[in-house]
């Protein structure tokens, strides 16, 4: 046993009574000890998952439809099917479900399904109906037969012992055969019995009759019988059309004879499910559910046979391309690719996605490259519809092509300049094409369904390369029908009158207008780019001039759609280009007409009123509010007039409550200023402090010079400019508060005693230092009068450490730097004490005054 005799499809319908496809696999037949019996398993091909694993129930209800299909119920409205590739396989499965069930494997239903409304009923059925006797197949009996047939129809049970009866007799065959012979008479009567009996068995809903009806030597004889309806006073010529009118077309010759069969007869089906039976009443609408699978079925494996043939669709494309091949043979290729395509939506999105790549690897974009560009209008239409199949399925994939095109042709044969032009050049006066395929460039360009990979992103990509190569194509007609009128006065704009502002002109621009304000929504910074460096938006607001009201309102929906962002970028410039003037223009002209348009820019200025985007109220009442300050039948413009005086009256209050002088001091600072001499406590130890650590630090850095001296730092010029600032910046620490003193109180200051200097003590070995211990430095009464001047030295001192700190660290030990963290942990100290030093002068200063 080959694994091809075992290849199935598994199929399940859904809610809408479309059989969705579960994935490729091979199926079996053994005992499964879980579900205690002999079940069907079918394992995924790809990767040997587990698709389907149902089990061989006796009461279970299996069909075997033309002879490579089984199906049957699992649960209320859960429908299973397996769709065989070789007859031989389904015939040996088939026969492992009747072995179970003890049925007949020549039969092709093997249980009688009981409705529900019938099963209370059923021991009041009478024991003759058990089998259906059909009347012998005679002209005579015609009419008897007819209303068996219609009997029947209102009960399941019966509708399937018909069947039965009609299989095992081959009764079919018989009436067809009285078709004809009521047709040489032409015996009406006849004949209008026929349509009954034909119709009440379409309507029986049995692929096992549909197989017998719809073979090649019975399907136009069921064709002729339907087409002698009682209602109608002459019968239709549905053979004749279906003989004469309907040609099979071969473009590439087909030399399966199977596929060429299969796609005659699913034509003939789609036609009498379509044209010839009448439209089912709702109490018939599911009689044909099985007719619907059949011709399902058929698509699906009519696509599979194509596709599977590389040599026959390589043949169609390369004719398709051919430059010498003659426009007719052209015409019936695409419309074979069209039909194709059709096809192909009846598959399943996992076989469609690879059926669409076949045609991909083909090479199906560049032909319709060529296609799309020919003067053929039928051609034209053709390839418009199988780029839509291409764009709805896979956008991706499209633009991946598009994006490699600008290697190898220039801008003008782009695929997607191509779809411009056509859009542009659409000859249809409702240009019914055009909008088809701006909905086609719209789902190009949305951001919504482009792709972000960890490698490259899609998005960045696409659009980048469409402003930059298609971009310019899309708005030529709408540059060229905006273009100012040189001879017009200065500041006026009117349409170019060599474009004339027809009625399809005015379509033509509302579909660039509509695609640009799709692009102002979705694309953020490369149409702001666009707009600016076109002045796109003064361009688009000169149609605010049309006598076309809707070309009108599409310009202004494109302003309220940039209004609309809030972005600032997007207010300066229409700001700058004082934009609002064609609108304001137009609403005046406009009168006091209560109309779309009123309401259109009306609302765009409540919108802004209601954001409240200040710069943009504040250029309309600047420039504008005496010419709107008469409309009163809105608040509107009187509402921008208050959010602009609250605005400007914000703005002065704003201006007052920060002006200050600029010497202002902060409060606590002139409270300490002002404090009286009581803290003379603290401020003789702060000075304490402060001497401190001028005399301690002279002594470090001496004792540090030497040290580098001795050990030949100072030897290079610049080591020893190095030590001269050392040097340098060690004395004016000392003198640093009696200068500021000095210079806070006009050469007045208290008498600081020198240092006491450092002494140094190098020997051979090392370089060690040794403080002297320092003598008691006196303390000194600082007043208020020398508190600005400590200050400012304060702040000198530090800054002047931090400099040197940072030049030259690299030069500093590291006992240097713990003294520069103690220099900084001294400083904090000593502002930490006057503060708590203030704050006891004032608590004290309060309970003084307490009267209590």
């Amino acid at each position: 046993m080959s694994d091809t005799r075992r290849r199935v499809k598994v199929y399940t319908l859904n809610e809408d009574r479309q059989w969705d496809d579960r994935g490729t696999g091979h199926v079996s037949s053994t005992f499964v000890e879980r579900l205690k019996g002999i079940s069907l398993l079918v394992r995924a091909e790809s990767d040997g998952s587990l698709l389907l694993e149902s089990k061989i129930s006796p009461n279970t209800a299996y069909q075997k439809q033309q002879d490579t299909l089984i199906v049957w119920s699992e649960a209320d409205n859960y429908d299973l099917a397996l769709s065989f590739q070789e007859k031989a396989g389904c015939d040996e499965i088939w026969e492992k479900i009747c072995q179970v069930q003890g049925k007949d494997p020549a039969l092709d239903i093997t249980q009688d399904p009981i409705d529900e409304s019938e099963e209370d009923h059923f021991e009041e059925i009478p024991e003759t109906t058990h089998l259906v006797e059909l009347p012998p197949c005679e002209l005579g009996r015609l009419e008897e037969i007819a209303d068996l047939v219609t009997s029947v129809l209102s009960s399941p049970i019966r509708r399937e012992k018909l069947a039965l009866a009609l299989m095992s007799e081959g009764y079919i065959k018989k009436l067809l055969g009285l078709f004809r012979v009521c047709e040489d008479l032409d015996n009406r009567e006849g004949l209008h019995h026929l349509y009954e009996i034909v119709r009440g068995v379409l309507f029986l809903n049995k692929a096992a009759l549909f197989e017998v009806m719809f073979s090649d030597d019975c399907i136009m004889d069921v064709v002729g019988c339907l087409e002698y309806d009682p209602a109608l006073v002459q019968p239709k010529r549905h053979r004749e059309f279906l003989t004469k009118t309907a040609k099979f077309k071969e473009v590439i010759p087909i030399t399966d004879s199977e596929l060429r069969q299969k796609i005659h007869q699913t034509y003939r089906v789609q036609y009498i499910q379509d044209i010839i039976l009448p439209t089912p009443s709702v109490f018939e609408e599911n009689f044909l559910s099985t007719l619907t699978s059949f011709i399902f079925f058929n698509k699906v494996e009519i696509v599979s046979m194509l596709q599977e043939d590389e040599k026959f669709l390589t043949e169609v494309f390369a004719q398709l391309t051919d430059e010498a091949t003659e426009e007719s043979k052209r015409r019936e290729l695409v419309n074979f690719v069209k039909e194709f395509c059709a096809f192909s939506q009846t598959l399943q999105p996992q076989n469609r996605d690879a059926f669409y790549k076949t045609l991909a690897n083909l090479g199906i974009l560049p032909a319709l490259e060529i296609v799309m560009g020919m003067d053929d209008l039928q051609v034209r239409a053709a390839a418009i519809d199988i780029f839509s199949y291409l764009v709805e399925f896979s956008p991706s994939m499209v633009r991946e092509f598009v994006m490699q095109e600008p290697q190898q042709t220039e801008d003008d044969v782009l695929l997607i300049n191509v779809v411009i032009k056509q859009m542009i050049c659409d000859s249809d006066p409702e240009l019914g094409g055009a909008v088809q395929l701006m909905g086609l460039l719209r789902t190009l360009i949305d951001p919504e369904n482009m792709l972000a990979s960890t490698n490259k992103t899609e998005k960045t990509e696409f659009l980048s390369f469409f402003y930059k190569y298609c971009m310019h194509v899309l708005t030529a007609p709408l540059l060229a029908n905006t273009a100012h009128d040189k001879n017009s006065k200065e500041g006026s704009a009117k349409i170019n009158p060599v474009c004339p502002d027809n009625f399809q002109t005015a379509q033509l621009l509302a579909l660039i207008l509509e695609l640009l304000t799709f692009c102002v929504e979705h694309h953020t910074y490369h149409i702001k780019t666009y707009i600016m460096n076109k002045d796109l938006l003064r361009r688009v607001l000169v149609l605010m001039n049309s006598k076309h009201t809707f070309l009108a309102l599409c310009a202004l929906r494109f302003m309220r759609r940039i209004i609309g962002l809030k972005d600032e970028y997007y207010n300066r410039y229409i700001i700058k280009g004082n934009l609002f003037e064609p609108v304001i223009n137009a609403l005046l002209d406009n009168g006091t007409r209560y109309n779309l348009l009123n309401s259109a820019i009306i609302e765009l200025f409540e919108f802004i009123k209601v954001e409240d985007i200040k710069s943009l109220i504040a250029h309309i009442v600047d420039n504008f509010y005496k010419a709107l300050e008469s409309i009163e039948y809105v608040q509107t413009f009187k509402g921008l007039k208050g959010r602009y005086e609250q605005e400007k009256d914000r703005q002065s209050q704003k201006l007052n409550r920060y002006r200050r002088d600029a010497r202002s001091m902060d409060e606590d600072e002139e409270l300490w200023f002002n404090d009286d001499d009581d803290d003379e406590d603290g401020e003789a130890v702060e000075r304490r402090m402060d001497e401190d650590f001028s005399d301690s630090y002279e002594k470090f850095m001496e004792a540090k010079k030497g040290n580098l001296l001795n050990c030949g730092c100072f030897r290079h010029p610049e080591n020893f400019v190095l030590s001269s600032r050392i040097t340098t910046w060690s004395s004016s620490v000392t003198a640093g508060a009696a200068n500021g003193a000095n210079g806070a109180n006009n050469g007045k200051s208290a008498a600081i005693p020198p240092a006491s200097p450092a002494v140094t003590s190098s020997n051979s070995s090392s370089a060690s230092v040794k403080t002297v211990a320092l003598p008691a430095t006196p303390v000194v009464k600082v007043t208020k009068r020398h508190k600005r001047g400590l200050l400012s030295s304060k702040k000198k001192n530090v800054n002047a450490f931090f400099l040197i700190y940072l030049k030259h660290v690299g030069t500093l030990s590291v006992f240097s730097l713990c003294f520069s963290f103690r220099l900084l942990l001294s400083g904090w100290w000593t502002t930490l004490t006057m503060r708590m030093k203030r704050r006891k002068t004032r608590r004290s200063s309060l309970r003084e005054s307490d009267p209590v």
